[in-house]
């Protein structure tokens, strides 16, 4: 790459549980001789994504290149957090190629592609596109909108009252700001679920972009990256719920850090993380489990009741110890409730 040249960012997005981890993973692993870079933003104080994606560094972007972004929403947080980082990684004795950054699943993407005008990193870097990854299972099921009856017998009794839900707003926004939208867990889907979530999506589309179906983020990095988008300087095709508005608060969401014991049944910790699920509202929960008489830590992570598991690499030395990320809106989380239903 030219040094004068700007290094283009592709930016994440997606709500909880949307798959947007595995994506860079599969990305990582298929780079195409690219030096990539990775930021990765995580809503609550403990990091589960980037554990994930350190364990998937190669020479194409070695460690020190994923870094962790874990103060707060990466759209709040921009000039703490977000551009000294920029300034870091652009500063390195080998600059990306190409630097992707995994936004919170209840970040707004806008705000952040307003800080690549900021003067220290605008004349070096460029937003290459916007990727918004939508669960199409969980779209297709009316997950991420309010109730069209009860708005409907709402809307009669009374027409100023706001019908937007704290999910559907940051679902639309993140729609709204996407070059191209990944329609993931399509396998889950199937056909019928997949028309259906394509449906509902283009309802909310200000403009027509591109949707694809992808299976465990599989897909040509040569279809996503490369777009030469130059977002930062397209904002007005890119309506947000918040425009206009001088800052923007995440409280309608909360998430709370369990410290769990070493578990003996596996089965029995789904079951529980399900019935929070069914019974708390709780939206996502992800982390690192010990298994009794395993040497490997556990990767569980939750979408609602959907939970998926498996083993991924040695626990290091000293830090064999159990932690569940749990998310949630803020009204359903309740720490000792959720403590009590894991059985602590």
């Amino acid at each position: 790459m030219n040094s004068l040249a700007k290094v283009p960012v592709t930016v994440v997005t997606g709500f909880l549980g949307s798959g947007k981890t595995t994506l860079i993973q599969h990305l990582l692993s298929n780079a195409g001789g690219k030096k990539l870079a990775v930021l990765v933003n995580e809503f609550g104080s403990e990091g589960v994504d980037g554990e994930i994606l350190k364990s998937c560094a190669d020479a194409n972007c070695p460690e020190e290149n994923i870094i962790e972004l874990a103060n707060g929403c990466i759209c709040c947080t921009v000039a703490d957090d977000f551009i000294p980082t920029m300034e870091k990684l652009l500063a390195r004795p080998v600059r990306p190629d190409h630097i992707l950054i995994e936004t919170s699943g209840l970040a707004l993407p806008k705000p952040l592609l307003k800080a690549f005008d900021w003067p220290e990193i605008r004349s070096r870097i460029t937003v290459d596109g916007v990727i918004a990854l939508a669960d199409a299972e969980a779209v297709a099921a009316g997950r991420f909108a309010p109730d069209p009856d009860a708005v409907e017998a709402q809307r009669a009794a009374d027409q100023n009252l706001d019908h937007e839900t704290p999910l559907s707003e940051v679902f639309e926004d993140q729609i709204a700001c996407a070059d191209i939208v990944l329609l993931t867990k399509a396998d889950l889907a199937g056909a019928a679920g997949l028309e259906a979530a394509k449906a509902a999506i283009i309802a909310e589309m200000p403009r027509r972009v591109p949707m694809l179906p992808v299976t465990d983020g599989a897909i040509d990095a040569r279809v996503i990256l490369g777009l030469g988008a130059a977002a930062e300087n397209d904002l007005a095709a890119r309506p947000s719920h918040h425009d206009g508005e001088e800052e923007h608060e995440h409280d309608d969401f909360a998430s709370v850090v369990v410290d769990l014991p070493e578990v003996a049944d596996v089965d029995a910790l789904v079951a529980s993380v399900q019935k929070l699920a069914r019974e708390q509202n709780v939206l996502r929960a992800k982390g690192y489990i010990a298994v009794a008489g395993k040497p490997m830590r556990l990767l569980l992570q939750a979408v609602g009741e959907r939970v998926r598991h498996q083993f991924d690499k040695p626990w290091g030395a000293g830090h064999r110890r159990s932690k569940l990320v749990v998310i949630g809106e803020h009204g359903d989380i309740d720490e000792a409730a959720i403590k009590a239903g894991l059985g602590i």
